[in-house]
């Protein structure tokens, strides 16, 4: 039988709840169809033997502004890492941290031997510049790739090479750092004004939380959409008509529904280990300055949420492109033996996810905002169409309820 709604929303990940949010709240009559089991789109958590498995090391920062706006920080408990980053290099271990949030590594973060005087002075400023500065900055001047930039700034050498490279590779999805200036700094800016954590039950906590602010049966689970038209989407079981569709389901099933081009996407994997003590001396980010293999990043989930594997001690790491063999396995548990300083052999592999659309990709000249509309009473919304981010991925929910909102009105 056909169902007709105001608006139907296909995809119940960030952007699809948000903005149905939004238009419920608008009084709007509002159906969201999701094909897999369970809300979240990328931002999925899979419980497993009492264990919390992120799909990706994702992370949310509270200093996002749609994160304040629209969801409740306090009630996802939200457990934070340390503001900074331990680099193994030459078989020692050297905390970087940012002294206004950790005034103890203040002389360790200002006489490390990373990189010349002159570049962590650079460095400094320009993170200062990024990050306290007005963002609008930022969005104004002329965009080059990252690496571009960091060069015209003279912040190069092992201060990129060992810290900033692989830092960045794991946030970006991008080892040569080719991604947009523009949008790197802004992520970078996320960082300087805010100190990302992750909800105590899982990354997913965040979708069920806006999903949760829906009526009871607007968000249906396990319905996937064949076809999607202007007014109608099709499923296995019928045809919902609607005065406006909106289609968030990411940007290559997005692609694939509105015979539309989204662009490239980039592949992140991460691979879970339990380990039988914790390995870090400290709450942070641990990155290989040595480059030995192919981790970019890795942490200690239980060291900054111990609800992640309650009275366990569970491990996560990121390497670029999505590549679940097990000699890539062994590989990072190789690397992770040198990064942490410690035997590695008996560390037991939980899972690995990897993800081949992890990130849209965002090259310079990539617009911060791109179009929503795509036919009349037709649009998308994602990440892809603002920041590739969760704060990119609120927004653009809000854009589409907008624009959903002016013309049902």
């Amino acid at each position: 039988m056909a169902e007709n709604h105001d608006v139907v929303v296909v995809g119940a990940g960030l952007a699809g709840l948000a903005c149905a949010r939004h238009l419920h709240r608008a009084g709007l009559d509002v159906r969201v169809l999701e094909a897999d089991d369970e809300v979240g789109g990328r931002v999925r958590t899979d419980r497993v033997d009492g264990m919390l498995l992120d799909r990706g090391f994702q992370l949310l920062n509270p200093g996002y502004p749609r994160a304040a706006s629209d969801l409740d920080l306090d009630a996802l408990d939200l457990c934070f890492f340390e503001a900074g980053a331990v680099v193994a290099r030459g078989g020692e271990r050297r905390v970087l941290a940012d002294p206004r949030r950790s005034p103890r590594d203040l002389w360790s973060t200002l006489t490390t031997d990373l990189g010349t005087v002159g570049q962590r002075l650079r460095l400094a400023a320009w993170l200062a510049e990024v990050g306290l500065g007005p963002a609008r900055r930022i969005k104004r001047r002329p965009d080059a790739e990252l690496i571009s930039e960091l060069r015209r700034r003279r912040i190069d050498g092992e201060l990129v090479d060992c810290v900033l490279r692989p830092f960045l590779s794991g946030t970006l999805a991008d080892g040569g750092l080719t991604t947009s200036r523009r949008f790197a700094e802004l992520i970078v800016r996320s960082f300087v004004t805010g100190t990302p954590g992750v909800p105590s039950r899982g990354m997913q906590a965040i979708p069920e939380q806006l999903a949760a602010g829906l009526p009871d049966g607007t968000v249906q689970c396990g319905r996937p959409v064949r076809t999607v038209r202007s007014g109608s989407v099709a499923t296995a079981d019928g045809t919902l008509t609607a005065r406006a569709v909106v289609v968030a389901a990411g940007p290559a099933a997005s692609a694939q529904l509105l015979g539309t081009d989204f662009g490239p996407t980039r592949a992140l994997t991460t691979l879970y280990h339990l380990a039988p003590h914790t390995p870090a001396s400290r709450t942070m980010l641990h990155l290989d300055g040595d480059r030995r293999g192919p981790v970019v990043n890795t942490a200690v989930m239980t060291d900054a949420a111990p609800s992640y594997a309650p009275g366990r001690t569970l491990v996560a790491s990121s390497i670029l492109g999505a590549d679940a063999s097990s000699a890539t396995e062994q590989a990072v548990r190789d690397q992770l033996a040198v990064v942490y300083g410690c035997d590695t052999r008996g560390w037991e592999h939980v899972r690995t996810y990897a993800l081949p659309h992890a990130l849209p990709d965002t090259p310079p000249g990539t617009p911060l905002r791109r179009p929503l509309s795509v036919g009349p009473g037709l649009f998308t919304c994602g990440d892809f169409r603002d920041t590739a981010s969760i704060q990119g991925a609120l927004v653009s929910g809000h854009r589409a309820a907008v624009l959903v909102s002016a013309r049902c009105r």
